[in-house]
């Protein structure tokens, strides 16, 4: 069998924008075979984005730039404190199947998840990564409800087989900032974030780089890539 191989680059905290439009660029160049596949990762200042689903009665209120994309799914918002990852990658003949890879996205995660000891789960109805959360019923009641909440949305789009947009993984982003909107069309409070479920702090380049590295070797193995070169070199402009 061939090797697969793999280009990481980490944007760092880069506008959604600028982000965008390099997916554009680097989706011409892998359909052309111009480049291998490419993993891009990192974090976004503030922004929402809408899906081609997007549903204008979901955004509520927003406060921060809202931007309109050709990516699957509705409304999301991004932050500080999110890993976002977008696969580059050109599906084979015997990959193309976008149920299968939307599966091996959630996948990543689950397994990411498990290795910082939270048990993520699929949600029977919807795409993205979900934990069960323990919660008393109520203050007169000591019935727990086992609730899911959402740790990690998808959302992503195909040009000839060559896939782009990705992936937002809740780390520590700040969750009361999901309140603008209807998050994929849910309540703002269904979402989550590893930071809460371990009650820990991870805002610290140390912790958010310890996520990035598992999630990397995590997304090499599920989508049987040999080797992980990081590219040194900026594919943003400078200046």
């Amino acid at each position: 069998m061939t090797d697969k191989n793999l280009t990481i680059y980490d944007f760092g905290c880069t506008d959604y924008s600028v982000i965008w439009q390099l997916q554009q660029e680097l989706v011409q160049q892998r359909i052309k075979d111009e480049m291998p596949d490419m993993l891009l990762l990192g974090s976004h200042p503030e922004v929402i984005t809408a899906g081609r689903g997007g549903q204008a009665e979901n955004l509520l209120n927003p406060q921060v730039p809202v931007i309109e994309t050709e990516r699957g799914g509705d409304v999301t918002y991004h932050g500080p404190g999110q890993l976002i990852a977008y696969p580059i990658i050109k599906l084979a003949p015997n990959e193309r199947d976008l149920h299968a890879y939307l599966r091996k996205l959630e996948e990543v995660q689950i397994l990411t998840l498990r290795d910082f000891g939270l048990w993520g789960i699929r949600h029977k109805g919807y795409t993205g990564v979900w934990v069960l959360d323990q919660t008393v019923e109520s203050e007169t009641s000591e019935k727990v409800i086992r609730r899911p909440r959402k740790i990690a949305s998808i959302g992503v789009a195909v040009k000839q087989w060559v896939t782009y947009h990705g992936i937002a993984l809740n780390i520590a982003p700040r969750l009361d900032r999901f309140a603008q909107i209807n998050p994929c069309g849910l309540a703002a409070n269904v979402m989550t974030s590893m930071a809460e479920q371990l009650d820990r702090p991870l805002e610290s380049p140390q912790a958010l780089a310890s996520v990035r590295q598992t999630f990397e070797t995590r997304f090499a193995r599920v989508f049987g890539y040999q080797q992980l070169p990081q590219k040194s070199a900026s594919l943003l402009p400078q200046g």
